[in-house]
């Protein structure tokens, strides 16, 4: 399997010269299954420098697009994916019950004269809902991928990924309590020995006193699910947008420090838009 962050921001896209090294495109990333077969999970605006790629590879796209939710950070990019205006496109879209309403508004909401110039039905991709994974696990290639719910606004779900013996677990807008709350503990046995997990970290414990109830983690939440989970590797996620590069670096030494004084062994990343990690 390997992995492609197209999007690490949260809430809303940040470009310039603040944002250069961490990104500043909001929530999408490419999983790459050993079979071949491409998973995109969200549409925030990483996915239009995506479908840029995809489109002077001059490849047939043929993909499987999960969306975590509808919040407009994870899906306003799907307008501008260049994909959906070729007619060889074929899109296979599943993930959190009103996924299809979230996408379907970004062009044709019926609350403004007009939002978008193209309407959802003009699109020339074939698109299908599979409207499954809520109901039950979904299998691609081989692959296994499960839900939680998330702590967030309006609900969403995390996904779990398991190809042979590789796990990969995708938490983000999902607000940690704590060590003993009924959902940090279902938190826990969801992540439990996953090879890598990329977890919402947007809030320092300084900032999330006041934003109870927003939906998103302070980073040592995120540090300590992964060491009680036995994680491998802990990446941190939904960057906050007014987080400077240089304070994401110094929140990722922070939380290196943390696992240290603790005693783990667990490795420490913040996500950086267009690396790539193989497993």
């Amino acid at each position: 399997m390997k992995i492609k962050f197209w999007g690490t921001r949260g809430s809303i896209a940040v470009p310039g010269k603040d944002t250069t090294y961490y990104g500043g495109n909001t929530t999408c990333l490419e999983m790459v299954l050993d079979s071949g077969r491409k998973i995109i999970i969200d549409s925030g605006t990483g996915i239009r420098k995506l479908g840029e790629r995809f489109a002077a590879s001059g490849e047939k796209v043929d993909i499987h697009l999960l969306i975590t939710h509808i919040h407009w950070d994870h899906v306003l990019g799907f307008p501008f994916f260049a994909p959906i205006f070729d007619p060889q496109t074929r899109i296979a879209i599943d993930g959190y019950p009103t996924c299809m309403k979230g996408l379907r508004y970004t062009f044709d909401n019926k609350m403004g004269d007009g939002f978008f110039p193209v309407r959802f039905n003009d699109l020339k991709a074939t698109i299908e809902y599979g409207d499954d994974i809520h109901q039950r696990p979904l299998h691609i290639d081989g692959v296994t991928i499960d839900t939680i719910p998330l702590n967030h606004p309006q609900g969403g779900f995390g996904y779990r990924f398991l190809e042979g013996d590789t796990k990969v677990v995708f938490i983000t807008d999902n607000e940690l309590r704590s060590r003993n709350s009924p959902h940090t503990k279902r938190c826990i046995g969801f992540c439990e020995g996953a090879d890598v997990l990329i977890h919402d970290a947007q809030y320092t414990p300084e900032e999330i006193k006041d934003r109870r109830g927003w939906g998103h983690s302070d980073f040592l939440s995120a540090v300590d699910l992964a060491i009680k989970s036995s994680v491998g590797r802990l990446i941190l996620f939904h960057h906050d947008p007014a987080r400077k590069d240089p304070e994401v670096t110094a929140i990722r030494d922070l939380c290196r420090d943390f696992a240290t004084e603790a005693g783990s062994g667990l490795k420490i990343e913040a996500a950086v838009e267009e690396n790539k990690i193989s497993l």
